[in-house]
């Protein structure tokens, strides 16, 4: 891409012009649906959703920036209130998008780092990765040699977010994309503090910094060293760390007991995170991780990188989830209640098939640190040794039709914030242990992490 549509006023022209064709459309769309059985209406319908998704989608990725992030963010709230149709495209705007052109990006650099201490720096033009409100590029410091990567936000996102989310409000009700009667005032508000958080790469820097320190000992991973001289609030420059992608083919074909190893670690990291630090990245976008394999004198690292999503849980709302997941594990329906009712999950009041049905698909949720012996959990997803199969699961699918079947979303039509984004991240670990093929039995650390030692026995 060789410009970006920074300005308010362009912004506005270009989703205001969407909205207007989309009106249109809804118009004809209704009126020929007049006319059309039932059976017919409702497909029209799916099909309508899915076009009006992809037009709002293919525009948020070329207007790049907060606009498209929000889109992103949508998807996660979306599964609560939007059409299904509109969350898969939605879903489908990652961050690996097309990067622009280096005459776009230089002038930030420059301004943000000055002359002299750019001179320091060779910056290879050509970008490492691009992603919604920026994009990385390699470079080398003259003086030594040392190998960094140098993250800059594209020009004016950080202007543009205020007017991009009351635009992309307007333009969901004029796609009807959302519900009638539905106050989406909330999810904005999370969702442009969310962006605030993101285009701040000062915090970011803080939260890679304190990343490092608390995993400083543990040589089963790695966080980047932040260069603060040629940082600043719109660059971040960190040291180039080596590695490969999960999805690559050379980790799909490492042994299984490496593989199992690696999605342990995996694992642990989230608990840690969640339950001890309660400081979490809730992005897991596969862009942020990396493996470096080991020799014989090393093991395998995980490679942590981007930041920008961490977010900080109460120990209250902690110890509420702890309850829910104790429950879960115990069989205790009053305690997975208590637990939800903490942090506004559920109500006692709502009705007895709803906390039925919630209490059933959080007992299934936790099926892979069931005991082996559980009858609860497919045989078919134990091995030989009676650890869970990860990869032969298709527990998302199983939780996902209990919620669809009783109606689950009508109660909590959008949840509490901090569970959207706890659940994206415990999502990403269960895609990224299931990518890996993961052979594992992983009950003895959760329940280390719940104070339930006790039933390691069974």
């Amino acid at each position: 891409m060789t410009s970006i549509k920074t300005r308010p006023l362009e912004r506005n022209i270009a989703l205001t012009k969407l909205g207007l064709g989309a009106g249109t459309k809804i118009v004809a769309h209704s009126l020929v649906n007049i006319f059309r059985g039932e059976v017919a209406r409702s497909s029209a319908d799916r099909e309508f959703y899915e076009k009006q998704a992809q037009v709002l989608a293919d525009e948020l990725g070329r207007l790049k920036g907060s606009v498209m992030k929000a889109g992103q963010m949508l998807s996660l709230y979306g599964q609560y209130f939007l059409p299904e149709e509109a969350v898969e495209v939605l879903s489908a705007l990652q961050d690996d998008t097309a990067p622009v052109a280096w005459r776009v990006v230089a002038p930030v650099l420059e301004k943000n780092l000055g002359r002299q201490r750019l001179a320091e720096l060779d910056v290879d033009e050509e970008p490492l990765a691009a992603a919604s409100l920026g994009q990385a590029h390699r470079a080398v410091r003259r003086s030594d040699g040392l190998e960094l990567v140098v993250k800059i936000q594209y020009p004016g996102v950080a202007d543009a977010i205020d007017s991009d989310i009351k635009t992309l409000s307007r333009l969901l009700m004029v796609t009807r994309l959302s519900p009638k009667g539905l106050d989406l005032a909330p999810v904005f508000a999370e969702v442009r503090e969310m962006l605030y958080r993101e285009v701040d790469y000062q915090a970011e820097a803080r939260f890679t910094e304190e990343f490092a320190r608390r995993l400083a000992d543990d040589p089963r991973y790695c966080v980047p060293r932040v260069l603060s001289e040629y940082s600043s609030g719109q660059v971040l420059t960190t040291t180039y760390e080596s590695g490969v992608s999960a999805r690559d083919a050379e980790i799909r074909a490492l042994p299984q007991a490496r593989r199992n190893r690696l999605g342990l670690n995996f694992l642990d990291l989230f608990l840690t995170e969640f339950f001890d630090w309660g400081l979490v990245q809730s992005d897991p976008h596969f862009g942020n991780y990396r493996i470096r394999l080991g020799d014989k004198a090393s093991e395998d690292r995980i490679i942590l990188l981007d930041f920008g999503a961490t977010r900080r849980f109460e120990r209250r709302f902690v110890d509420a989830y702890k309850g829910i997941v104790r429950g879960a594990l115990l069989g205790d329906r009053a305690q997975i209640l208590r637990g939800a009712d903490a942090i506004g999950l559920m109500r006692g009041t709502f009705p007895e098939p709803v906390l039925k049905a919630f209490t059933e698909m959080c007992q299934l949720i936790v099926e892979p640190f069931n005991a082996i012996d559980d009858p609860r959990t497919p045989p078919q997803l134990r091995n030989a040794r009676g650890e869970y199969r990860w990869g032969a699961s298709d527990l998302p699918m199983r939780a996902a039709n209990v919620a669809a079947r009783n109606a689950l979303s009508v109660h909590f039509r959008v949840p509490p914030r901090e569970i959207v984004f706890l659940h994206r991240r415990l999502a990403g670990v269960f895609i990224m242990l299931a990518t890996l093929d993961v052979e594992l039995d992983a009950r003895e650390r959760l329940l280390e992490r719940l104070g339930l030692e006790d039933l390691l026995g069974g």
